[in-house]
C-alpha cells in the first residue's frame, strides 16, 4: 500500500477507536499491554484520584503536582522533586510518557508492577507522607463520591489497596506520546515531516554518537530505551556536590537556592542508584534508561536534574559522561562537531 494511503488509513481507523471508547495505539509505539487498559470507568476514576491533592496524608500534594501535564508529566519548576512539607528529595521527577511500556519503574529499577508502585510516592514519608495503607483506604471509603465511583469502576471489589492501584495505573497507560513527525517520517514514510538536519541527527544518534545502543529504535516501533540501568557518570560526578534546588521564578528566569538555608530540613542522603536495590558493587550510580519521548518539554535532565538543556545533555556525552570506575563501558568521548550536536538535538527535539 503507497505510504500516504497507509496513513490515511491509520488515521480512520484512530477516529474509530477514540469515537468506541477503545485505547487506540498510536503510531510508534506498541500494543498497549492489555491488563493495564482498564474499562473508561477505571481510567477516569484514575485521573480523578491523579489530580486530588487528598490522596496524600495533609491534603496538599497530588500525583499531578510532580508529574504536570503541560510539563511533559514531570516538573520543569525544579531539579530536585519537592515533597511533603516543601522536602527537597534526592530525585527529578522523570517523565510519565508511555510509562504503561516500562519493564523497570522508578529511576532505580526497584518496582515492575505499574499498579503496585502507585504506592511508593503514597507511603513515602516525605512524599504524600501517608503512615499506612489503611489510612487512605479508610478517608476514600468514607467519601460518598469516591465510593460510588469505586463501585461503578471494581463493582465486585470496591474500595481497596489493588483496586486503587490498578485505576491509578489505567489512567496513567493513556499517557502517551507516539504519532510524532519521527514516527510520521520513519514508520509513516512520510520522509518529508523531517528537515535535512534532523535526519542528520537520527543518522548520528545511530552511528556516530551511538545513542541507539540504549536509546533502541526498532523496525515498526521505538521506545528509546533498552529497558536496563547504566552508569553514565551523573551521580558519580555529582556524590559530593551540595545538593541545590533549581527555582524557576518567571518563565525563563531560574534561581538556584540552598535547601537548607531556606528551613525545607536535611539535605537528602548520597545517592547511589541501582545499587541501593541490588547490593551489587556494579550497580553503584545506575540509573535506568529513559524513554525520550517528549524530551524537548521534560527539562532539567538526567536522574538528578543537574543538566538544564539538551545542548548541556549533549556535551556530556560528547565528553564521555563523567569517568569513574563503574562507568558503563558504552560510554566514550564522541568528538561531536558543533553542527554535529546541533542536528542531534533537533533530532531529539522532533520526539
Amino acid at each position: 500500500m503507497h505510504s500516504g494511503a497507509k496513513f490515511r488509513t491509520l488515521l480512520i481507523v484512530m477516529l474509530f477507536l477514540t469515537a468506541t471508547n477503545v485505547m487506540s495505539d498510536p503510531l510508534g509505539l506498541p500494543e498497549i499491554p492489555e491488563e493495564l487498559t482498564g474499562s473508561p470507568a477505571m481510567r477516569q476514576l484514575g485521573k480523578k484520584l491523579f489530580f486530588d491533592r487528598g490522596l496524600s496524608m495533609n491534603g496538599t500534594l497530588s500525583c499531578a503536582m510532580c508529574h504536570i501535564p503541560d510539563q511533559g508529566f514531570t516538573s520543569n519548576q525544579s531539579a530536585l522533586s519537592v515533597g511533603m512539607e516543601g522536602r527537597s528529595l534526592r530525585r527529578n521527577a522523570p517523565s510519565l510518557y508511555n510509562i504503561a511500556f516500562k519493564h523497570y519503574l522508578f529511576l532505580d529499577g526497584r518496582e515492575t508492577d505499574l499498579a503496585a508502585q502507585v504506592w511508593g510516592p503514597l507511603l513515602a514519608p516525605d512524599e504524600m507522607g501517608n503512615p499506612a495503607i489503611g489510612q487512605v483506604l479508610s478517608r476514600l471509603r468514607k467519601n460518598s463520591d469516591y465510593a460510588a465511583d469505586f463501585n461503578v469502576a471494581f463493582p465486585r471489589e470496591g474500595v481497596t489497596m489493588t483496586t486503587l492501584g490498578r485505576a491509578i495505573a489505567a489512567y496513567e497507560a493513556t499517557i502517551l506520546r507516539g504519532d510524532s513527525r519521527f514516527d510520521l517520517a520513519v514508520f509513516g514514510g512520510l520522509a518529508n515531516k523531517m528537515t535535512e538536519l534532523e535526519w542528520l541527527g537520527l543518522e548520528l544518534f545511530k552511528s556516530k554518537a551511538g545513542c541507539a545502543v540504549c536509546h533502541r529504535i526498532g523496525d515498526d516501533t521505538a521506545l528509546f530505551t533498552d529497558q536496563i540501568w547504566h552508569n553514565t557518570g551523573v551521580a558519580f560526578r555529582n556524590r559530593n556536590h551540595t545538593k541545590m534546588i533549581q527555582i524557576e521564578l518567571a518563565k525563563g528566569i531560574n534561581k538556584t537556592i540552598d535547601p537548607v538555608a531556606l528551613g525545607l530540613g536535611a539535605l537528602p542522603a548520597r545517592d547511589v542508584g541501582r545499587f541501593e536495590i541490588t547490593n551489587n558493587p556494579a550497580d553503584r550510580w545506575s540509573y535506568i534508561t529513559p524513554l525520550l519521548r517528549g524530551i524537548k518539554e521534560t527539562a532539567p535532565y538526567m536522574h538528578d536534574g543537574s543538566l538544564m538543556t539538551l545542548e548541556e545533555v549533549v556535551d556530556f556525552y560528547d565528553r564521555g559522561g563523567g569517568p569513574n570506575p563503574e562507568l558503563d563501558e558504552k560510554i566514550h568521548p564522541l568528538n561531536l562537531t558543533q553542527k554535529e550536536k546541533a542536528a542531534i538535538v533537533a533530532f531529539l527535539k522532533v520526539l
